[in-house]
């Protein structure tokens, strides 16, 4: 027998009500503290440093990386990131404007065969006030869609239900990422 996947609302110790809840506990930092500040210790520089594994790394390249979003919008939301400490897109260098186009490009085939991605949101928010939650550190996001997946919960309750658990996506996004190309090394 398997166990429902919300709860009903007759269970639920507030007053009843015609709604179901989704418990997703591992946004509950998130919403009550937020990302925090990444002054001192930027985690795209510290993430290379890291295992692939506790990073979340999905692919290295030999100027950027790919790693999940630890605060995805959807399952598969992929970052890719220079290696260097470059704030905008306008500082990077051609090398890695390059492998950034590349790597997404790469991102998208791969969530396509891997989740069966339907279309892609993907874009840079440029400084604080552009909307970057690490505006101190270059990142374009790789967020996978499917027919239906917007609804009220991100806008009403600023939380969206993730279906699967971070590791088990970066294992699957990882094992279906192509091999570096010869000559290109994977470390920066």
């Amino acid at each position: 027998m398997s166990e429902p996947a919300a709860e009903s609302s007759r269970d639920f110790a507030a007053a009843p009500d015609a709604f179901q809840r989704l418990w997703t506990p591992h946004r509950a930092v998130y919403i009550e503290k937020g990302q925090g500040a990444h002054d001192d210790d930027c985690p795209f520089c510290s993430a290379p440093d890291k295992t692939d594994e506790e990073a979340l790394i999905v692919a290295r390249g030999v100027h950027a990386y790919v790693l999940l979003n630890l605060f995805p919008y959807n399952p598969g939301h992929l970052l890719v990131c220079p290696y260097r400490h470059v704030a905008s897109y306008d500082r990077a260098t051609p090398e890695e404007v390059a492998e950034i186009g590349s790597l997404t490009q790469a991102g998208m085939r791969v969530l396509t065969d891997v989740s069966r991605a339907q279309g892609f949101n993907i874009g840079m928010n440029q400084g604080t006030v552009g909307g970057a939650g690490i505006a101190a550190h270059l990142h374009q996001h790789v967020v996978p869609r499917y027919g239906g997946d917007s609804n009220f919960f991100p806008i009403i309750a600023e939380t969206k239900a993730v279906t699967q658990l971070l590791g088990d996506v970066r294992i699957a996004v990882a094992e279906a990422w192509p091999s570096s190309p010869a000559g290109e090394s994977p470390n920066p």
